[in-house]
């Protein structure tokens, strides 16, 4: 059994969404002065590597603590979009064999690697028609190492709203799928948890997501 982080660190001034508030860690007490050391934390429900709720788009659907813990865990199927032109749309027909519901679909296009740079941006994305079909298989989990599973500066959202609007969870801002595909190529089982953490009413939450890679499957 080997343990994969897919998480990227929240640190002072990291990249965030445009209009999203910036992040700051700043010391609150420290072990000179008050005898221990506690964080002051001051950052935006979508910071990092997160997941969105279905509320994030629409007042009527579910908010984050609405959701099953179930939507945040299982068995992974990865989508290999590695090395696809900026800006490249996914369709359905790239969808891999072996989605259903209680899996879920991460969707690897190697630009994490653009991680604070103007080129994340430019980042594949998944088309309406993908998402819609990523529904009809009964998925109710997608994961991306992208900022979006939409295209920047696309206001209407498609895949956002596909997704939540069938209760769905997507997560953002995944790192190191390049490992999980090479397990799944490998025929080696994944396991994927993305649990957020625990905000009232929130729209989202910043996650430790982390794979975890078995044996070859029988």
């Amino acid at each position: 059994m080997e343990l994969v982080d897919l998480s990227m660190p929240v640190t002072t001034g990291m990249p965030v969404y445009p209009g999203d508030p910036e992040v700051e860690l700043a010391p609150a007490l420290t072990v000179a002065a008050e005898g221990v050391n506690v964080l002051r934390l001051s950052l935006g429900s979508q910071t990092g590597t997160h997941v969105d709720a279905p509320y994030h788009v629409d007042d009527a659907l579910p908010r984050l603590d609405e959701l099953p813990l179930s939507r945040f865990t299982g068995p992974a199927v990865v989508l290999d979009a590695w090395g696809l032109p900026p800006r490249a749309r996914i369709g359905p027909e790239a969808l891999p064999p072996g989605l259903g519901p209680g899996t879920v679909l991460l969707v690897a296009t190697g630009w994490s690697a653009h991680w604070g740079t103007p080129a994340a941006a430019a980042h594949p994305y998944l088309s309406r028609e993908a998402a819609g079909a990523v529904v009809a298989a009964g998925v109710r989990t997608v994961g991306i190492d992208a900022p979006s599973v939409d295209p920047a500066g696309e206001a209407d959202l498609p895949a956002h709203r596909v997704l939540c609007g069938a209760h769905a969870v997507i997560a953002e801002n995944l790192t190191g799928l390049d490992r999980l595909l090479a397990a799944q190529a490998a025929g080696r089982s994944i396991e994927v948890s993305l649990f957020p953490l625990a905000l009232a009413g929130a729209d989202g939450a910043p996650v430790r997501a982390v794979a975890r890679l078995g044996g070859p499957q029988t």
